[in-house]
């Protein structure tokens, strides 16, 4: 064997036995660890077998329980829903079904289950076993009523929460509609209302809107307890129609008679409405000849028919005097008022008259005096409205209506103290950048 593969021979058998003495140094120390971990488990020569199970018992002192207050009281809310009965409401609250006949007996919640509002708070005071110490019901323009109780009887009074008032300002534009703007922009529907009953003398709302009008609107909300609980005034408006802007301030005189006039002194209040609906579409126009949908012949339409939902309410376009109010013929249920510069209105297939309304009564401007139907010779609900002049019918979408008087002289100096701060602010509604709202 050559001398250079006997070295790598003997240096492989080297390495090996190396090998070898490392796995059996490590085997051999590890056995006494294994051993004592098995004394840990078991001692040795321990025969299981003979061991007897054994029970032991042994008292135990339990920590003393701290007693129940049976004095805690409860606080609970709830919000009235719609279709909720006040008996429903208060179920929810968990008083006790007695204690809930007891309320309803009283003449105060007797008199309020008549007129409950969804969205109004009901907050209750019970003990642990539901009876009720006191109750808040939350009403609409008036102060909480809350109720005690006193002994084995219940004392009823209003809260002293007094009432705020606070100036909102909103801005809009019309996409498609004015109520789904003002919807949009978080006025309510009352000032909204009260917005297009302002500007009905000068824009008929339901022909001259435009998409991408826009409007201002300063109002006061009312508020009890930081909470909004109903809406207000309408203080100042503007509206732009295809770029021209109609504007109106409140201005209230020395008798404390109200009015919205331009920011100039100019009545907005003029001797006519030119609608009696604040919203409705116009289904045939003023024509000298028509082919009647009933009768079947051509006659002439004396009037404007609003076709509108059976029920809407129908207002006076002017200060009048009733002179018929009755059935006539194929007008069905009519109304007839006589305004004081000779002219006459008719409202005709009406469901019913307003309460009240009756031959001599004297109603005002804007005032309800009847709601639409479909009596006489009619082939659905709208309203038939008529303008007479010195008994000849005109066309009431093209006649030119007579004015307000204007705004006297010795009343100018305290219209212009009032307005100025509401011209002022809608001003800088203008200047900001609207949302398109809808």
């Amino acid at each position: 064997m050559p001398l250079t593969k006997l070295r790598i021979l003997t240096h492989r058998m080297t390495s090996a036995e190396r090998r070898f003495s490392l796995r059996t140094l490590v085997a051999l120390s590890s056995l006494p660890l294994f051993g004592v971990v098995a004394a840990f488990g078991l001692a040795p020569d321990t025969n299981t077998l003979d061991i007897t199970p054994e029970t032991i018992t042994e008292s135990i002192t339990l920590p003393v329980l701290a007693s129940v207050n049976t004095n805690t009281t409860f606080e609970r809310e709830s919000v009235i829903r719609s279709g909720d009965t006040l008996s429903s409401a208060l179920a929810r609250l968990n008083i006790d079904a007695l204690e809930i006949q007891g309320l309803l007996a009283t003449d105060a919640v007797r008199q309020l289950s008549s007129s409950i509002r969804s969205g109004k708070r009901i907050q209750a005071t019970t003990t642990q076993d539901g009876q009720l110490l006191t109750i808040q019901f939350e009403r609409g323009n008036a102060p909480a009523l809350t109720i005690r109780r006193q002994g084995d009887s219940y004392v009823a009074a209003e809260s002293s929460a007094v009432l705020e008032t606070r100036v909102v300002m909103r801005s809009g534009r019309i996409l498609s509609s004015l109520y789904g703007a003002t919807d949009s922009a978080g006025i309510p529907d009352k000032i909204a209302n009260q917005m297009a009953e302002t500007f009905s003398t000068s824009l008929d709302f339901r022909e001259d809107l435009r998409r991408g009008d826009t409007f201002s609107v300063i109002y006061t909300v009312n508020y009890r307890n930081g909470e909004p609980v109903s809406a207000g005034q309408l203080l100042a408006a503007e509206f732009v129609n295809s770029g021209k802007p109609y504007r109106a301030v409140l201005f209230r005189d020395t008798s404390g008679n109200e009015g919205f006039y331009t920011p100039e002194g100019e009545s907005l209040k003029k001797g006519f409405l030119r609608s009696p609906l604040e919203f409705s579409r116009v289904t045939s126009s003023f024509t000298n000849s028509r082919k009647h949908p009933i009768y079947g012949f051509h006659r002439a339409h004396t009037g404007v028919d609003f076709g509108a939902p059976t029920g809407t309410r129908v207002k006076a376009t002017g200060d009048a005097k009733v002179v018929f109010a009755g059935r006539r013929g194929g007008y069905g249920n009519l109304l007839i008022l006589k305004h004081s510069n000779g002219f006459e209105t008719y409202y005709a297939h009406l469901s019913a008259f307003a309460t009240g309304i009756r031959p001599g009564r004297s109603v005002n401007q804007g005032q309800v005096v009847a709601y639409v139907g479909t009596t006489g010779a009619s082939t659905g609900p709208h309203l038939h409205y008529e303008v007479r002049i010195a008994g000849r019918p005109q066309n009431p979408m093209a006649i030119k209506l007579p004015g307000a008087p204007p705004l006297a002289v010795a009343q100018r100096a305290r219209f212009l103290q009032q307005t100025a701060d509401w011209s002022d602010k809608l001003a800088l509604l203008r200047g900001t950048n609207l949302a398109a709202l809808d």
